[in-house]
């Protein structure tokens, strides 16, 4: 018998994240061995009088492909699964990977044709730009170990997150999200940190369930070469298998002058990718109630209570600040007083200190306000 829960979680992404209409083509594309999801996701997607189609692959099953391959099967590759994406209104993307380290090992080069060739065609322009899609991960051994959590816990976690009222989220976020929209010049202080930067006419956009679950943060993204200063990210994050701590960025004009963690190597070899590497593709402040530490899995940790995430790389289409890279990676500062603490600033008006927001008109976001 399957899981009452599991069937709530597949009847909402189906249902309210990605509102699956009739005779639309959704792609539910399965990582790892959980299936119970991906039956009933095809069960919902019918339901609705959808068409579901379905991709199972393997991380360590891709770590062989990308170790043995050429430029030339990437591309091929690619454009069979591109042309695929592009009959495709809907997608959703179910992670439920044992081991977050499977891509550890693949060197520097092949990521970096997976990334330019696969990547970033069919997910960044491709399926972000033009579908309906949410990704979330599935909860196992692995994800609980990552949260210091017992299987059980994390799943009753997990089920809390994942199934949280959203709608009455989407509610709360339309202050920020008309806030971001007016505001000009944002400043942002943690240890470690002193970062400016200028949002102006650039946007805003609320993300309540309809892109990724768990959800829960507003973003924005800086004009290009207006950022300046340091931050000092104090959540881990995995980039292509590898796990990066401490990252430190140095901006002057827009661009990351100096960048280093506990592989600053490594660091670097990414930030060299292409040339939007070294700049900032996204600024979002998250504020999901549930989620209070983080565990090695940005669809998690990026939406931390009173954190935020400042991004280099691509920018989204709808914030856009003309950034292109076939980076976009989301890194985590935590600013909750047991993480240090921390002040935002918009106009120079503090809008929220040590995690919490302190003017009336935002406090609906607070933590007692969304459980």
């Amino acid at each position: 018998m399957r899981d009452p829960r599991m069937q709530k979680l597949a009847e909402n992404l189906v249902g309210y994240s990605i509102n699956v209409q009739p005779g639309e083509n959704i792609l539910i594309d399965m990582i790892g061995s959980e299936r119970d999801l991906a039956k009933c996701l095809v069960e919902e997607v019918a339901k609705r009088g959808g068409r579901p189609f379905v991709e199972t692959s393997d991380r360590s099953v891709l770590r062989s492909m990308l170790m043995n391959a050429t430029e030339e099967q990437i591309k091929l590759w690619a454009s069979f699964d591109l042309k695929r994406m592009e009959a495709m209104q809907g997608y959703i993307a179910v992670r439920s990977g044992e081991n977050i380290n499977s891509l550890a090992d693949v060197p520097s080069d092949k990521m970096k044709l997976y990334d330019k060739y696969y990547r970033h065609p069919i997910h960044s322009e491709q399926r972000v730009k033009h579908t309906k899609w949410v990704v979330l991960r599935y909860p196992n051994h692995s994800m609980a170990q990552l949260a210091n959590m017992s299987t059980e816990a994390f799943e009753d976690f997990y089920f809390d997150v994942c199934n949280l009222d959203y709608a009455k989220m989407d509610k709360a976020m339309d202050p920020l999200e008309a806030m971001m929209k007016k505001t000009d010049r944002v400043r942002i202080v943690a240890p470690g940190t002193d970062l400016t930067f200028s949002i102006k006419g650039i946007g805003a956009s609320k993300c309540a369930g309809e892109k990724n679950i768990p959800d829960g943060e507003v973003y924005s993204c800086p004009i290009r070469d207006s950022v300046q200063g340091t931050i000092t990210y104090n959540a881990p994050s995995v980039y292509s298998g590898v796990t990066f701590e401490n990252i430190s960025f140095t901006f002057k004009d827009g661009k990351i002058i100096e960048a280093t963690s506990n592989n600053t190597e490594k660091l670097n070899e990414i930030l060299d990718m292409d040339e939007g590497a070294r700049y900032i593709g996204e600024f979002s402040l998250g504020f999901n109630p549930y989620i209070l530490h983080p565990m090695k899995d940005i669809l998690f940790d990026e939406k931390i209570a009173g954190s935020l995430h400042f991004t280099p790389g691509q920018a989204y289409e709808d914030t856009d600040n003309g950034n292109r890279s076939a980076v976009h990676w989301d890194l985590v500062l935590i600013q909750r007083p047991e993480y240090g603490g921390g002040e935002v600033y918009f106009d120079d008006v503090l809008i929220r200190k040590d995690g919490l927001f302190v003017i009336p008109e935002l406090e609906g976001l607070n933590p007692e306000n969304l459980t």
